[in-house]
Formats: structure tokens, C-alpha cells, sequence
């Protein structure tokens, strides 16, 4: 059988009310593309009828690849497991089921991939998002690109044209706190950007948690940056001295002002305040290297297949 050129990998997580408008626009993408194509949907452990709905079409069209995880493990490692077994020869593309990230867009994409590009990432030109997470969203890109250790795209999320050998070295990489648009940059090779109008969910609600959102930007920071771990090194020397300093002010009252140094209430809770804060927030940031090592060295499998259908057959793992 010939493989597709081109794999499109869509995690999905309770999405049956996209799910019919996600398939008729890939269907007329397949029907009018001159590229070879694949579907990869990856069920992130759905608890609507999400796989359902899976499963009929796959069986009904070959060129759906359907990927069933035995559980919710989340996006990053849904995504994860979709590059794995993407049959794509040139190119795998990575888009949402929501359809914010347009899949006729693929054209484009390989039109510049074709130019040399081994990654063709899209950027949020305009977003539908509140002003206040559009402001937190364009501080944040913005902060990991000044803190990293490496060049970070700017407004870009997932979405993106990724070549063969850049999925097979990011398939090599066995990070447990995956932030696949971070380990993109970290490869490296040719990257171009191709700016966009982020639409509306075509139906449905986000699955995105604030507190989802909070647990990607934190492996953003903490895992391609040194300056968390240094800055606390650097506040440690910021507290001693402004320790040395109140200590040579009491000692200037005492001896030249001659006034008697009896301290009250106020400068003992700001002492103790201060420092104790210093060392919570110290303990937290090394914690939070400490838990990414910590799963890290368990090297327990980043997701669990439970089944696949592959060309209307179903494989079982």
C-alpha cells in the first residue's frame, strides 16, 4: 500500500459537537488536494461519544487513522502519540478538533515546506480570545523568549507543518512534561512562520482549564530556562544584603545618632516576613524542578494505546 505524503494529527477530547464540521472539512481538503493524505485522530480518553463517532468514520473511510489512548493523558501526550505513528513520508501537520486552526491551511503550509522549510508554524495574527487572556498570552510568549536558552517563536501555539526528520528526532525525545512547541524550536533546522486570523470554536466549549493553561506555560518556562534555578541565587544575595544594610543602619543609630536600638513589633514581622518568603518561594521553584525529575525517572510509557484502526481494521495493543 502507498503511504500519504502528508499525516494531519488531530487530538481530540470530548469534541462530538465539532466532530461532524472537523470531518466534512477534512474530507473536502482530501477530495481537492493533489497531495496524498492521512487523518491521524487520536481519543484522549473522550467520555462523550467522541470515539463513537471515531469509529464509524474510520471504518467507513481508509484514510482515517484513528488512535484510542486508554485514558485522558492530555493534549501534548494525545499530539505525542499521534506523531508516533503518523505513516506521513514528507510531513505531519498538527491542528485542534475545534477547527481554530483551519486545516485547509495545509496547502500554504507545504507550498513553503517545499521552499526548504523543515517547519512552517502558524502565528496568531488576531485571536477571539478575552482582552485579559490575550494580554496574559502575549506576556507570556514573550517572557519565555526573553528567559530561554533558546530562540522561541512568538504567538505560535502548536499548529504547524513539521518534516519527516523533525517528527523522527522529536519522536527520540522521552521528556515526561512535554511542550512539543518548545522541543520544535530545540531541533532547530529551517522554521518559518505564516501569519493567521485565529477563528472561534466552530461549536462547543474550550477543554482548556486555566489551570491547564498554567501547567503548559510552567513546562514552557522551567523546562527550556536556567533563570528560575538562578534567580534564586540572585535573591538570595538581594536578601543578605539588604540584611548587611539594616544591620549597618542599626549599628549607625547606636553609636553616631546615639539613639537606643529597641525594635518593636513592625521590624520583626517585616524580618521574618521577608525571609520566610524568600525561602517558601525558593523551595517551590526548586520543587518544581524536583517534580518534573521525579516523573522523569520513573521512565514509565508517556501514554497507553489501547486500540487503532488502521486502513478499516482495528488493531488491538
Amino acid at each position: 500500500m502507498q503511504l500519504p505524503q502528508v499525516s494531519i494529527v488531530v487530538p481530540l477530547y470530548n469534541e462530538e459537537e465539532t466532530f461532524p464540521f472537523l470531518v466534512e472539512r477534512l474530507n473536502k481538503l482530501m477530495d481537492e488536494s493533489n497531495i496524498s493524505l492521512e487523518v491521524v485522530m487520536v481519543n484522549d480518553g473522550s467520555r462523550d461519544r467522541t470515539p463513537e463517532l471515531m469509529l464509524a468514520n474510520a471504518l467507513n473511510d481508509e484514510r482515517y487513522h484513528c488512535v484510542f489512548l486508554s485514558r485522558n493523558f492530555g493534549h501534548q501526550l494525545a499530539l505525542t502519540a499521534g506523531l508516533s505513528v503518523a505513516r506521513g513520508t514528507e510531513a505531519l501537520m498538527c491542528i485542534d478538533g475545534d477547527l481554530q486552526d483551519p486545516p485547509e491551511l495545509l496547502t500554504e503550509f507545504y507550498r513553503i515546506y517545499k521552499e526548504g522549510s523543515d517547519v512552517v508554524y502558524a502565528i496568531r495574527k488576531n485571536r477571539k480570545e478575552g482582552r485579559v487572556l490575550k494580554f496574559m498570552q502575549h506576556s507570556y510568549y514573550r517572557l519565555v523568549q526573553r528567559i530561554s536558552n533558546i530562540e522561541m517563536q512568538l504567538d505560535s501555539g502548536d499548529f504547524a507543518l513539521l518534516s519527516r526528520r523533525m517528527v523522527d528526532v522529536m519522536n527520540k525525545m522521552p521528556e515526561e512534561s512535554r511542550y512539543l512547541r518548545g522541543m520544535r524550536s530545540w531541533v532547530g533546522f529551517k522554521q518559518t512562520g505564516y501569519e493567521y486570523n485565529r477563528p472561534e470554536r466552530i461549536a462547543g466549549n474550550t477543554k482548556y482549564s486555566v489551570a491547564m493553561m498554567f501547567r503548559i506555560a510552567f513546562n514552557g518556562i522551567f523546562n527550556f530556562s536556567e533563570i528560575p534555578i538562578r534567580f534564586i541565587s540572585n535573591l538570595g544575595i538581594v536578601t543578605i544584603l539588604i540584611a548587611l544594610g539594616y544591620f549597618v543602619y542599626t549599628l549607625f543609630k547606636k553609636f553616631v545618632l546615639d539613639i537606643p536600638v529597641v525594635e518593636g513589633f513592625t521590624g520583626l514581622m517585616f524580618t521574618i516576613i521577608l525571609f520566610s518568603g524568600v525561602q517558601l518561594l525558593s523551595l517551590g521553584i526548586i520543587g518544581e524542578y524536583v517534580l518534573r525529575i521525579f516523573f522523569q525517572v520513573k521512565q514509565r510509557p508517556l501514554f497507553v494505546i489501547k486500540n487503532r484502526i488502521v486502513n478499516k481494521e482495528i488493531i488491538e495493543h
